[in-house]
């Protein structure tokens, strides 16, 4: 059992030093497997769950310091899990991972409790480095992707997904299959 004895003192922004425990929930179980691996390489403690419940037992039982969370899981969201670490473990620091991202799923899962939102596939390196990051931000580039560049980038790492399957990813982007060989055809915008 944990004690904690609260002063005046502003409450910590950060689980304690030396406290590792992360907690993995993803279903994607050679990404999990590598994760694991390379997390424990860096001395986190590490959990995993393939489900949002298995994930949502395991922050009721032993809440982690630290949570990996894919946003889209067969049984639910994985804002479901970071909003149940939040309270129970209010200085518990956790990431959302997604392969489909957009600004406002970003902002929920900020606003829930997530201290960072990174776009699959995220390596080992970015998400220690989102975990243990503190309040600090990175300053952002100075030359930001236009819209056209994100999008296009977006598609290229869902043809990569798809084996390269034009029909595939076609379909997994609502597109019509034309338009997205014109796309795909076309050098990426600046």
């Amino acid at each position: 059992m944990q004690v904690t004895m609260t002063t005046g003192a502003a409450p910590e922004a950060a689980p304690p030093v030396g406290e590792m425990t992360l907690l993995i929930v993803d279903d994607d179980r050679a990404f999990v497997q590598r994760l694991g691996r390379a997390m424990e390489a860096r001395g986190y403690i590490v959990t995993v769950a393939e489900t949002i419940r298995d994930g949502l037992d395991s922050v009721e039982r032993a809440p982690p310091a630290f949570a990996v969370v894919d946003m889209r899981l067969g049984d639910g969201s994985g804002l479901d899990v970071i909003q149940a670490l939040k309270n129970r473990r209010p200085d518990a620091r956790g990431v959302v991972l997604t392969g489909y991202g957009n600004i406002a799923t970003a902002v929920t899962a900020v606003k829930l409790g997530a201290v960072d939102y990174l776009a699959k596939p995220a390596d080992a390196d970015e998400i220690h480095n989102a975990l243990i990051a503190g309040d600090q931000k990175p300053e952002p580039p100075e030359n930001p992707m236009s819209a056209d560049r994100v999008r296009w980038e977006h598609i290229q790492r869902v043809y990569e997904l798809c084996g390269r399957n034009v029909s595939e990813t076609a379909r997994r982007l609502n597109m019509h299959r034309r338009t997205l060989q014109r796309i795909l055809a076309k050098r990426a915008p600046r």
